[in-house]
């Protein structure tokens, strides 16, 4: 019995070292079959672990991509949609559906002569819309009638600073102008600080200055329309193009208003600094217009608004463009009025 066992425990033993073999000749096998780690080709597009330098081809490669990546967030910003304009009045109102001959971009239209108050041409004239900057008309006229000097010197003040719409000025704090001056720039160029000045200035100050511009507009017959400050900021300046007309013809008489409305640019002294305004009306530097009297305006409530007294075809008109869509769409609308009246100046359009 000790035998057989002595001989089970030797075979036991064999079959262990067998076993033992064939692992290790496997383990053999598979680091064969494995490269190691010296023996392995690094992949082509990526740098070995030495650090050597990627190929001109593939840093090519990665520049392209961060430039198109850089593309693509610049294209993305641009591509959020802008905050939409704010309706005029006259858009809200629905003016912008009438119908007229020459489809003109502005809402409100008169043409007429005001010598024999003739109306060439008329769209929705007793319409009240804010005026915006023409209201610098009335300021320089109330300034005149008062027969303040021209030559005392103002100062502009942080009470001239827009607090309305936030708009900005050229004229700084501190600036220290003529009365003249200050009027210039407010009929050319639609200086705000420069028109608030004026108000600010005036006997009574602002207190004074608004009560009597509504009451020249009355004693002008100049029934709808209301003022609230001097500069034409505020959309509670309101008028119709039929009196809007009136003022025109009224300031048309006054040669200094005539004079500075008109002029093409001017230079002044803002501190050390020789500072060049020019007039806000292109088509005082347009050859073929001879305008006598004019002034522009736009805020968001009125669209882009212009006035003027002009020799047209052979006769002083007035004209008066309120409320029209577009940068330059007042503009194009005298124009197409000028080139129709010259074609059709016998005849009224009511």
């Amino acid at each position: 019995m000790l035998h057989v066992l002595l001989l089970m425990r030797v075979r036991w033993r064999a079959v262990g070292a067998v076993l033992s073999a064939c692992a290790l000749c496997a383990g053999v096998l598979a680091q064969e079959a494995t490269p190691s780690k010296s023996q392995r080709k690094p992949v082509a597009s990526a740098p070995s672990k030495s650090g050597s330098k990627p190929s001109a081809k593939a840093q090519a490669s990665r520049g392209a991509n961060a430039a198109s990546s850089s593309k693509a967030k610049v294209a993305s910003k641009a591509r959020k949609p802008a905050a939409p304009a704010r309706p005029s009045f006259g858009q809200l109102a629905g003016l912008h559906a009438a119908d007229d001959p020459l489809d003109l971009k502005s809402s409100v239209v008169l043409v007429l002569d005001p010598e024999t108050d003739q109306v060439l041409f008329s769209k929705n004239p007793t319409a009240v819309l804010p005026i915006a900057s023409i209201t610098k008309l009335m300021t320089a006229l109330v300034v005149l009638d008062a027969g303040l000097s021209l030559d005392e010197r103002l100062l502009i003040t942080q009470q001239d600073v827009d607090t309305e719409k936030g708009s900005g000025s050229r004229l700084r704090v501190g600036t220290s102008l003529t009365r003249g001056e200050m009027l210039h720039l407010a009929l050319m160029a639609s200086e705000n600080r420069a028109a608030h000045a004026l108000g600010r200035t005036f006997p009574g100050r602002l207190e004074a200055f608004v009560p009597a511009m509504n009451r020249r507009a009355s004693t002008l017959g100049m029934h709808h329309t209301t003022f609230v400050e001097p500069t034409g900021l505020s959309s509670r300046n309101q008028s119709t193009a039929r009196d809007l007309s009136l003022l025109v013809r009224e300031v048309g008489r006054h040669d200094t208003i005539r004079d500075l409305s008109t002029r093409q640019q001017a230079r002044v002294a803002v501190g050390p600094r020789q500072v060049e305004f020019r007039n806000t009306n292109a088509l005082v530097r347009n050859p073929a217009w001879d305008i006598v009297v004019q002034k522009t305006g736009y805020i968001s409530e009125a669209g882009r608004c212009v006035v003027m007294e002009a020799q047209l075809a052979g006769r002083r008109l007035i004209m008066v463009l309120l409320d029209s869509a577009g940068r330059y769409s007042r503009v194009g609308d005298a124009e197409r009025l000028r080139a129709w009246i010259s074609r059709n100046s016998a005849e009224p359009t009511l």
